[in-house]
This record gives structure tokens, sequence and C-alpha cells, in this order.
């Protein structure tokens, strides 16, 4: 059975553990035994791979001789550990996959969405949303509360503090017309729109790029202000996360090189516009 993901809200948390155990200079050997727990259950808290008490975070901070508002705060946080957002009530039967990555984006300071196939969560319109889900075999029934979902994943765009979106988007979604050419120009036209904020960036990677890094798959890669950066992968009946160091490199590298192949934000922005337009001629 594959591993339920940590939630942003664990992940968060153990960052902060974690650098107040490092302010200190304390090792988590050191720290583990003053509690008597074991090195690796320490690790696996501030990682987020594990539930939090109030209880241990309390503990953990007579260690850090942390008192007084801080500690208020960070028992508030542990307190607040399970309580489920919104993406985690009202749809039953939502993807524990699904959820986490929500969750992860509720709380990233940036998102890059490596997108080779279709029109990434973030930026899709709800006609386009609700072909994609009809068109890939969604039950009848689940489909507007999937569009739904979904929209409501985007409001962390119209945030006050939106996290940086780079989105890489392969000509290939442009040219592939998904719900018809009413439902695409008004993508493509949403998406120019989205790109004019200047917390978001799109540039399209054009098919005279030939054969690159993103042949190999769409993925989306997370930054976070006090944790590690992780990347969600996505196929047809399932998804995980990769969250260690050296696994997660490779495709930050690919980011890079990608963006520097693709057209630049103007020169995106023209090309859409004029599919958009071509899309309306038909």
């Amino acid at each position: 059975m594959p591993r339920r993901p940590p939630s942003a809200r664990a992940r968060g948390l153990g960052a902060e553990l974690r650098d107040l155990r490092a302010g200190h200079s304390l090792t988590s050997r050191s720290v583990a035994a003053q509690l008597g727990w074991s090195p690796s259950t320490l690790s696996r808290l501030e990682n987020g791979l594990r539930g939090i008490g109030v209880e241990e975070v309390a503990a953990l901070l007579v260690v850090y001789r942390v008192t007084g508002a801080e500690r208020d705060r960070l028992l508030a946080l542990a307190r607040d550990i399970d309580r489920p957002g919104w993406w985690e009530t009202g749809l039953p039967g939502l993807p524990n996959q699904l959820s986490a990555l929500i969750g992860f984006e509720s709380q990233a300071s940036r998102i890059v969405d490596v997108a080779m196939l279709l029109v990434p969560g973030l930026l899709q319109t709800a006609d386009y949303a609700r072909a994609v889900m009809v068109d890939g075999g969604v039950a009848a029934h689940e489909v507007e509360p999937r569009v739904v979902t979904r929209l409501g994943r985007q409001t962390v765009l119209s945030r006050p503090d939106p996290p940086d979106l780079h989105v890489l988007l392969d000509e290939g979604v442009v040219r592939r017309p998904v719900g018809g050419p009413d439902v695409m120009a008004g993508q493509l036209r949403h998406i120019v729109a989205l790109g004019r904020r200047p917390a978001v960036t799109v540039q399209v990677i054009p098919f005279g790029v030939g054969a690159h890094l993103g042949v190999h798959g769409s993925y989306v890669a997370l930054d976070f202000e006090k944790s590690s950066s992780i990347v969600h992968l996505e196929h047809l009946r399932s998804s995980l996360f990769v969250d260690e160091p050296e696994d997660v490199r490779p495709f930050l590298d690919a980011v890079d090189t990608l963006a520097g192949q693709a057209l630049d934000p103007t020169g995106s922005a023209e090309f859409l516009e004029a599919a958009a337009d071509a899309y309306e001629r038909r």
C-alpha cells in the first residue's frame, strides 16, 4: 500500500521545529535522548512524515526553551494539524494524493507546472475542466463536484500573498482541442489574462524545440519557505510525491533548461492569442 502523503501543515510545523533545533546547535540524537525518543521518530516529526501531538510539541519547546507568544503559536499549529481544509470536506472519495496536492499548493511559496498534455488545473476554465472530466470517463454525477473542487483550488492565486506560479506549457496542449474550438479559445484567453498577474508566468514550449526534457512527462514542483521542495507526478489511476532532495533535483534542473528553450512570457502571450484567434475562426 502506498504511503499516505504528509500534510502541508505537518511539514510546515516540522520545518519550524527543525529550525529551532538547528538554532540551538543540537543534534537530533541529543534531543531524542533527552526526551526518551528514537532519533528516527524525531526525524519523521521534523519531516512531517508522522503525526505530531500537542504534548510532543510542548516537550520539544521545553528543550528549545521557547516560551510566551511563540510557544502559544506553535502549540496552536499543533492543535490544527488534523483540522481539515476546504478540500477535505464535502467531496467524499477525493483521493488522498489530490487532497495532499491541494494542501501543498495552499502552503507553497512557488509552484512550477510542466504541462505536456493538458492545461494545469490552476489555470483551467470551468468549461475546459468539465470537458476533461467528461471525455476522461468521470461518472456523470461526479463531474460538477469535481469541477467545483478544481476551481476552488484556484483561489490560492487570488490571495493577498499568492505563490509564484510558473507554467511551462507544451505546444501540444495548445493544439489539443479539448471541448471544441469555443472552449479552447476561451481557455487560451483565460491563460493570457492570468499571465498578466505579477505572480504568474506562462511560457509556451513550441514544437520547433523538438524533443526536450518535458517529453518524459508532466510534473508539478512545489517550493516552500521552511521545508524542502517536492515534486508531484500523476498518471492515469495513480500519482506520487517525490521528496528526497537527490530525486527532486533533476526535476528542478529540467525547469531551468525548459524555461530557456521556451518562448518568453511576451512571446508566449502572443502565441496563445494567435491560437485563440485561430480557434474562433473555425
